[in-house]
């Protein structure tokens, strides 16, 4: 603290008019002055580049947290994080399964925009090869951040193209270690069809060093301690930590199911995955989970860069069948409401509120947009962005406003859904079957107004045919 010496002049008959005046005078203007410079100092702190910790998790429902309203455990660090910003109750994911969901957030468009296979999630790593990846001329926020000065990390799961032509070296990460394809077990760390799939590698240059790694440990554990790394190392420019963890991706193995991974050896499948767990085996997952974020949330706390990182968590899609889908019908693989409405919350000390709900609706590619204009990052002008930047909303300096998302799934025409989120309401097409709900008193999606609100109906419908319009053909 600094020490301010007093004016040291004691009162006296003698004392001036005219020396008060100008005593006054000048305590005022050194108030001011003080004044001043705190608010410059606190314009500079603003203005500083913030860090950011992107987190990910895998098929995690809306209810799945027990600030949402889990009751079967408890996520005592997440609801944490939640009240320490602002918590989303309109969230959604750009897609219902994860490789679209995730390429939405890298480019912050739809992924109906990306001239690649990427709109289905993408087989394994034996089924596909290399054939099929995220472009790497495609601008990525990792690419944009880079290039504006920052550290670049991806910690867990990519799903986005496999080695050698794709990868997430080839996309702005400097550095990766976790899985590429779209799930592992927790304990072996091979992928459905039992081929180990833990990477490591790092961009050096215009090349990449990279090698599949062999350690033992638990998914979660790992990628919590390989994220701590991270956070606590020196450095002089801040960091881009996408930290996307497996989990509660299937198969729902506990810390301490290791039998469960045992009984698969010989039998990886998806299938088999799917069937894999309990709902004990769900909750100790979850619960470690939410353990490993407390431990990166304290390694930013303990390292002295809590007040100057952003901080956001999400889903990539709706919940599976141990999930808590709330008040919604659906869940992965489905355009109702569970199927694609997700936890969502974001904090930012000292910028945006803590212990703030907003209604605010809200898609994947908006995180993107808001990111970028949090750290002062221009997007491509030639990949223009679809996400919209919410700091106006989040700060208070705006107040929520209605938007208009769209959703597109299923590569076999005869199983295609199609919706349309505008305001309150909601068209859905499912295999041809139409709908239209008001999700402000129907969020169950039980009553179709399709006929009762036929005008509304048709304009919803006429608008996802144009947006439609707009994209490419959904590649098969």
């Amino acid at each position: 603290m600094s020490q301010h010496k007093s004016l040291g002049y004691k009162s006296s008959n003698s004392f001036s008019r005219r020396q008060f005046m100008a005593t006054a005078a000048a305590g005022t203007a050194g108030a001011l002055l003080a004044g001043e410079l705190k608010q410059l100092s606190a314009v500079a702190a603003t203005r500083r580049r913030p860090n950011v910790l992107f987190i990910l998790t895998d098929d995690l429902g809306y209810g799945d947290l027990s600030v949402d309203g889990q009751t079967a455990y408890q996520t005592p660090n997440l609801d944490r994080l939640a009240q320490e910003g602002t918590r989303f109750t309109n969230a959604y994911s750009a897609q219902t399964v994860c490789t679209p969901t995730r390429i939405a957030f890298f480019t912050g468009r739809y992924p109906a925009r990306i001239p690649v296979g990427l709109q289905e999630p993408l087989a394994f790593i034996r089924d596909i090869g290399d054939r099929v990846g995220l472009p790497a001329e495609q601008p990525t926020i990792a690419s944009l951040l880079k290039q504006n000065g920052y550290d670049t990390a991806l910690v867990g799961k990519w799903h986005g193209g496999y080695p050698p032509t794709y990868g997430p070296w080839q996309n702005g990460f400097d550095e990766f270690f976790g899985l590429l394809s779209g799930g592992i077990d927790y304990f072996r760390h091979v992928d459905g069809n039992g081929e180990l799939d833990l990477w490591e590698g790092r961009a050096q240059g215009q090349s990449v060093n990279y090698a599949q790694v062999n350690v033992s440990g638990y998914a979660t554990d790992l990628f919590t301690d390989r994220a701590v790394e991270f956070v606590k190392r020196e450095r002089d420019r801040p960091f881009y930590l996408s930290l996307h963890y497996n989990a509660p991706h299937w198969p729902f193995q506990g810390p301490d199911d290791k039998a469960l991974s045992d009984e698969l050896v010989g039998r990886d499948s998806v299938p088999n995955w799917i069937n894999n767990g309990t709902p004990a085996s769900y909750a100790a997952l979850m619960e470690r989970l939410d353990q490993g974020v407390g431990k990166v949330l304290q390694a930013l706390q303990e390292s002295g860069q809590a007040d100057n990182t952003i901080v956001v968590f999400t889903s990539d899609n709706g919940g599976e069948k141990f999930s808590n889908f709330g008040p919604y019908q659906g869940r992965k693989g489905s355009l109702y409401e569970g199927g694609i409405r997700v936890p969502a919350f974001i904090r930012w000390n000292g910028v945006i509120k803590p212990n703030q709900v907003t209604d605010q609706v809200l898609i994947t590619h908006d995180l993107t947009a808001t990111l970028l204009a949090a750290t002062r990052t221009k997007p491509d002008p030639q990949s223009p962005l679809d996400g919209k930047n919410l700091l106006p909303v989040l700060q208070g300096r705006k107040p929520a406003s209605a938007r208009t998302l769209f959703w597109r799934f299923g590569a076999n025409p005869a199983n295609r859904q199609n919706a349309v989120r505008s305001g309150k309401w909601k068209y859905l097409s499912i295999r041809g079957n139409e709908f239209l709900f008001d999700l402000s008193t129907d969020p169950g999606e039980t009553v179709n107004l399709k006929d009762e609100r036929l005008k509304t109906f048709t304009t919803l419908k006429a608008r996802f045919q144009e947006w439609e319009s707009q994209v490419l053909p959904y590649a098969t």
